[in-house]
């Protein structure tokens, strides 16, 4: 594990889709509530950001074959689950991830273009966790760098700083952190696969268990893509435990495993997790990712 936590912090990469192809132009444009960002001339992702909302999320994060998106904006069961997202249930007696804002929102401050095209895009964006008419609790900083190394891979490279405005208290839950919810027909239990860095497959082989990466891969109307996502190795808790589900969503997160079943974060203490998604033509193949990373060392 020591030697692939090292690998990956130098390739920080889903590298048995590299190839020598030439990168993708890839551009960017605020549109009313949403960042738009384009892969050669063709919708790939938009973050949206609306105060309506209970969090921003991704929608849609479209296949680089298929033009469809592999994730889902809603669906059942469990519809509060929004693509491709960031939240967290049981903060400081609120709620972050699911249920009426009036529990907890995450709200955008509005995001700014850093590069809008070229090879990779980069925005940024404040957010304000709070509950109506109270003080925020938390204020978090998030980097978005997205971009196109082949015809057959796009990446969202996803950095959040949290601070807390205040002592606050996350409680043992499973809702947390950042999470994919799949396309229903792409996930396990329509016949796609969920595999983790260990070569498991499926929520019973995956769920609870430590991984680098967990990827999410299907067919649909004669394309095989996938989902990848990454948890980089500086982060705290890494590799975190992964939530899984057949019926489609994914998340490493740490908080339901937590020592004394909660978390303290003192006022301005800065907590920094880093993640990459990769959206994929194919399956996944362990073992050239794994060879790759031998490559690295």
């Amino acid at each position: 594990m020591k030697r692939l936590a090292s690998a990956l912090l130098v390739t920080w990469v889903l590298p048995h889709v590299i190839a020598a192809a030439a990168p993708a132009r890839v551009t960017a444009r605020i549109e009313g509530s949403r960042v738009a960002v384009s892969v050669d001339g063709k919708l790939f992702t938009a973050y949206t950001f609306a105060d309506s909302q209970k969090y921003p999320y991704f929608y849609p994060v479209n296949g680089p074959t298929s033009g469809e998106s592999l994730t889902t904006e809603s669906s059942e069961p469990y519809p509060h689950h929004h693509s491709l997202f960031f939240g967290c249930d049981r903060v400081d007696g609120g709620n972050y991830w699911q249920e009426s804002n009036e529990k907890g929102q995450i709200v955008s401050q509005g995001p700014k273009l850093v590069k809008a095209k070229g090879t990779r895009i980069v925005f940024t964006d404040k957010c304000l966790w709070r509950q109506p008419g109270k003080e925020p609790i938390m204020r978090d900083t998030r980097r978005v760098t997205i971009s196109a190394p082949d015809a057959s891979l796009c990446l969202i490279d996803f950095e959040i700083t949290l601070v807390p405005l205040k002592d606050i208290r996350i409680e043992k839950t499973n809702h947390s952190l950042f999470s994919a919810r799949m396309a229903p027909e792409l996930s396990a239990a329509k016949g796609g696969t969920l595999v983790n860095d260990k070569g498991n497959k499926g929520e019973k082989g995956t769920f609870g268990a430590p991984s680098a990466w967990c990827d999410y891969s299907g067919e649909r109307n004669g394309a095989v893509e996938g989902l990848a996502i990454l948890q980089h190795p500086s982060n705290r808790w890494y590799p975190a435990p992964w939530f899984t589900r057949d019926y489609g969503f994914f998340s490493p997160t740490p908080m339901l495993w937590l020592e004394n079943d909660r978390l303290d974060l003192p006022k301005g203490k800065r907590l920094t997790l880093k993640y990459r998604v990769a959206a994929h033509a194919g399956t996944p193949d362990i073992a050239a990712i794994q060879a790759q990373y031998a490559k690295t060392r």
